[in-house]
C-alpha cells in the first residue's frame, strides 16, 4: 500500500520541481532579454549622438557662423585695450545685454554653443547665479 502511494507522490514532487525549474529559467530568460534590450537602447543613443555630431561638423565646414561668433566674442577683448572710449563701449554693451530678456540671452548662448559644437552648454548656462 505504501508503495502505491510513493509512486504518485514521487511523480507529483518531481512535477512540482520541474515546474519550479522552468519558472526559474523563464525569469532568467526575461532578465537576459531585458538587459540585452537596454544595452541596445544605449548603443542606439550613443550612435545617434555620434551621427548628429558628425552631421553638424560636416555642415559647419562651409559655414561662416563660427567666424562671425569668434569676431563677436573677441570684440569686447579688443575694445578693452582701445582706451576709455573702447572700455565705455564694452561696459555699455554688457549693460544692454543684461537688460535683454532672459530667453534671448539663452537662445544666443545656444546659438554660440551650437556654432562651436559645445555639448552640454545648456547645463552651463542654466547654472545658479
Amino acid at each position: 500500500m505504501i508503495g502505491a502511494l510513493i509512486g504518485p507522490l514521487t511523480s507529483l514532487v518531481g512535477s512540482w520541481m520541474d515546474q519550479k525549474a522552468e519558472q526559474q529559467r523563464g525569469k532568467q530568460t526575461v532578465a537576459r532579454v531585458k538587459a540585452e534590450s537596454e544595452a541596445a537602447v544605449l548603443v542606439s543613443a550613443a550612435t545617434s549622438t555620434a551621427d548628429w555630431e558628425k552631421l553638424m561638423a560636416e555642415g559647419s565646414k562651409s559655414s561662416l557662423k563660427d567666424e562671425f561668433f569668434s569676431v563677436i566674442l573677441a570684440a569686447p577683448c579688443i575694445l578693452a585695450f582701445c582706451g576709455e572710449w573702447g572700455r565705455t563701449i564694452v561696459a555699455e554693451g554688457f549693460v544692454a545685454l543684461e537688460a535683454m530678456p532672459e530667453y534671448y540671452r539663452y537662445f544666443l548662448g545656444c546659438a554660440i554653443a551650437a556654432s562651436f559644437s559645445i555639448r552640454g552648454a545648456t547645463k552651463f548656462m542654466s547654472r545658479p547665479k
